[in-house]
């Protein structure tokens, strides 16, 4: 019997076509090692160097100086490897043994990693180095001693195919491995963290006990977001509870560290309801020193989140059940009942869920220029006056209350103007890059006298 050899040649291209697609995936896969292999502490001067360095020191005894490390792990939530975490918290915690620090740490997201050159690290150093020369600026206008300005980048496979166009496809992979790694390792390095600033000096017996001023605020971009937001949610919840009144006293709301940021965070609306819920209750009136505690920011133009989101939700929910939720808003005239479509905020990310929105950011009608001295100095006093729909100026941007929450509520849902964060990867525009600026110098300010 003679074969056909159309048929031959059909089967021949088929499988040199599978073997040619396998090939191209397994070729494109990214890293799935540490970047990060060298524990020895290097001093970092321009790119390129200490491109395998868990530890780096910048600028050292110079007004810009801070300290950088690298904590890495794998698409289980565990770590690469735990001597780069030990290697990295134990020099900081040698450094807050003796002065006091504060801790700045950041998870990438989506197409990104801990590699040499990614351009998340380079925004974080920018970030870095703009909150040591300010520390520095306050430290010299007060007459003490600045704050050692340590940073801790959390390297994870942000991206699993490099390959172009291909890699769009990994959106709900990654976003299943960013909700792994945050119930997983991601906790105890968070943890960790917040001891370094807990870390007590010893002193003598006769000696009055020191104030610390030590600070912890953590950073999380996109899937970053997820996982950060993952390993968080029950430990603020659990804190927001325990600030409650009607116990022996009552508290600012307590949060994790001193202050949680979510950069276009890619995680259900309904995920976040417990905490807008304990919030809300009986629309308590917060403190005037009551600081955020929890920030999302979320661009309008964010279209991953805002488009893709939902309709890859739409599929992974289609045999879930779902009801409807009588719930408030804290509006100035008391409670106005509102209805939660349980199925909506499944579906939708948080920063595109409008019941839970708490304000607007946009640019400035008008730039708000302020001395050296009154820069920073003055911003809890400015964040203190905050009143039911009304706005706060910072110098690039106006935050505008919406009237849904009590004014001080420490849990911010902030919808961004396009022309401030123009897309879901570019956060790190100049007046955004500002405004977290002053939210952590605002979260962070130094106490004096008992007063922050």
């Amino acid at each position: 019997m003679i074969k056909n050899p159309t048929n031959i040649n059909i089967k021949s291209c088929i499988q040199l076509y599978l073997i040619f697609s396998v090939f191209l995936i397994i070729n494109g896969c990214a890293q799935n090692d540490a970047y990060r292999i060298n524990f020895a502490p290097c001093t970092f001067n321009q790119p390129g160097d200490c491109s395998q360095n868990a530890l780096q020191y910048y600028a050292p005894s110079q007004a810009a100086e801070y300290r950088l490390g690298f904590v890495e792990f794998d698409d289980q939530g565990q770590l690469r490897q735990r001597e780069q975490m030990e290697a990295v918290l134990d020099n900081y915690f040698t450094v807050a043994a003796k002065d006091d620090v504060l801790l700045i740490l950041f998870i990438h997201g989506w197409h990104h990693s801990a590699r040499p050159g990614d351009d998340n690290i380079h925004e974080f150093r920018k970030l870095l180095e703009k909150i040591a020369r300010i520390e520095n600026t306050s430290a010299n206008l007060n007459s003490h001693a600045p704050r050692k300005i340590l940073g801790l980048y959390v390297g994870w496979r942000g991206e699993s195919i490099e390959i172009p166009l291909l890699n769009k496809i990994t959106f709900w992979e990654r976003k299943n491995t960013a909700h792994e790694i945050g119930l997983e390792g991601v906790t105890e390095l968070l943890l960790k963290m917040e001891e370094i600033t807990n870390i007590k000096m010893g002193i003598a017996s006769t000696e009055e006990p020191k104030t610390r001023n030590n600070r912890l605020i953590v950073i999380g971009h996109s899937f970053g977001g997820t996982v950060l937001y993952t390993a968080l949610q029950q430990i603020m919840a659990d804190r927001f509870i325990d600030s409650r009144p009607n116990k022996t006293y009552s508290d600012d709301a307590k949060g994790f560290g001193d202050l949680v940021i979510l950069m276009n965070p890619a995680f259900e609306a309904i995920r976040f309801a417990t905490l807008y819920d304990i919030s809300q209750q009986d629309c308590r009136n917060y403190f005037p020193s009551q600081l955020p505690r929890m920030v999302i920011l979320t661009s309008e133009k964010d279209y991953a989140t805002r488009f893709a989101f939902p309709l890859g939700r739409s599929f992974s929910t289609i045999f879930e059940t779902h009801t409807t939720s009588k719930r408030h808003h804290c509006t100035a005239n008391g409670p106005k009942e509102i209805f939660i479509e349980q199925g909506e905020a499944d579906r939708n990310a948080i920063g595109h869920f409008k019941p839970y929105h708490t304000h607007e950011l946009v640019p400035a009608t008008t730039k708000q220029l302020r001395s050296d001295d009154a820069k920073y100095s003055h911003l809890k006093n400015i964040w203190s006056k905050q009143i039911n729909e009304g706005t706060l100026h910072f110098e690039d941007v106006d935050l505008i209350h919406l009237g849904n929450t009590k004014p001080l509520n420490p849990y911010l849902n902030i919808y961004v103007d396009g022309k401030l964060i123009p897309d879901h990867i570019k956060i790190w525009g100049d007046s955004i890059s500002d405004f977290i600026r002053d939210l952590i110098v605002l979260s962070s300010l130094p106490v004096q006298n008992g007063k922050h």
